[in-house]
């Protein structure tokens, strides 16, 4: 009787065991942050992010991906490929409409705004040689405009646009890349790029460490032709090597997107933590420096994530 109970008890003492071996763990949060090229602010911003998210966020596993910024960002975060991403607004607003020659396939109606961060300036830098010093000047001659319909091609479409000027009034026009269109430069293979970026980004210093530039200005009258999410702003003196002069140009907010299939949680939690450790993105680059609390609901073209609006409520941002 008693090698009987041994036998009973050692085999309900093995089912517990299977039992709690096959107990599902928790499954870990993934948080994957979706950025831009490696050269770009977007990248090395994401990079922290994903620190910061990775330590703060219990159970959380986090990664960066390298993307053409912008419009890629925007499609991916509607197919759940990722959880959070940098973005334009110009380029957010239309996702939203689904507006097909901007690269919207179709309304990306599950976007969801986490913050407005810091502004990206339009930057069309030349080399001096290339005697380009206005945007008149750029007829005839070759321009990178960035990755075909990322934020960047679609703010050099806009700014031409209302520069009464077109892709064909250029004599070549390049589709790359921040880091691959200043080697060109470098190389004498292109005269100018136009890269949208935070201002200092790492491609347009390495450039003018290595050749004399031209800052263009973009004039504020054509500025106010665009209108709204565009707004005039300066690129001050001493921004990039032998820049001497302050430079008008046109700058357009960026905003961390999410969707609706991330939980209220999570994104409570990602949007606390962003303004919680701003000092550490502003180490990362300089751009976040204009990160601000006060700013974080202005201008967004789509609704905000329920668990940003949640901590917006909590600092009494919005009703």
């Amino acid at each position: 009787m008693m090698h009987l109970k041994s036998r009973i008890l050692a085999a309900g003492t093995l089912a517990l065991s299977i039992g709690l071996a096959v107990a599902p763990a928790k499954a870990a949060e993934f948080i994957n942050v979706l950025t831009g090229g490696t050269s770009g602010v977007y990248y090395p911003l994401g990079v922290a992010l994903s620190e910061i998210y990775g330590k703060g966020i219990e159970g959380a596993r986090t990664q960066v991906q390298a993307t053409k910024a912008s419009v890629e960002n925007l499609n991916l975060l509607q197919q759940g490929k990722g959880e959070i991403g940098f973005a334009l607004a110009d380029s957010v607003k239309l996702g939203w409409e689904g507006n097909k020659e901007a690269g919207f396939p179709a309304k990306l109606d599950k976007l969801r705004a986490i913050a407005a961060i810091y502004p990206n300036y339009i930057q069309i830098v030349a080399s001096q040689d290339s005697g380009i010093k206005t945007i008149a000047d750029l007829k005839g001659k070759s321009l990178s405009v960035g990755a075909p319909a990322s934020g960047t091609e679609l703010n050099a479409r806009t700014i031409f646009a209302a520069s009464d000027m077109d892709y064909k009034d250029l004599g070549k026009i390049e589709y790359l890349p921040f880091a691959e269109s200043v080697e060109l430069i470098k190389n004498r293979q292109m005269d100018a790029t136009l890269q949208s970026a935070g201002l200092g980004v790492a491609s347009i210093r390495d450039l003018a460490t290595s050749l004399p530039i031209n800052v263009v200005a973009v004039p504020a009258e054509t500025v106010a032709k665009i209108g709204a999410p565009y707004l005039p702003v300066t690129i001050p003196a001493g921004t990039y090597e032998g820049q001497k002069e302050d430079v008008p140009t046109a700058a357009v907010g960026n905003i961390l997107v999410s969707h609706d299939g991330v939980s209220d949680e999570i994104a409570y939690q990602m949007t606390k933590l962003l303004f919680d450790n701003v000092d550490k993105l502003a180490s990362s680059h300089a751009a976040a420096k204009a990160i601000k609390l006060e700013n974080a609901t202005t201008g967004l073209p789509i609704p905000l994530h329920p668990g940003a609006e949640r901590y917006y409520k909590e600092k009494g941002l919005i009703k």
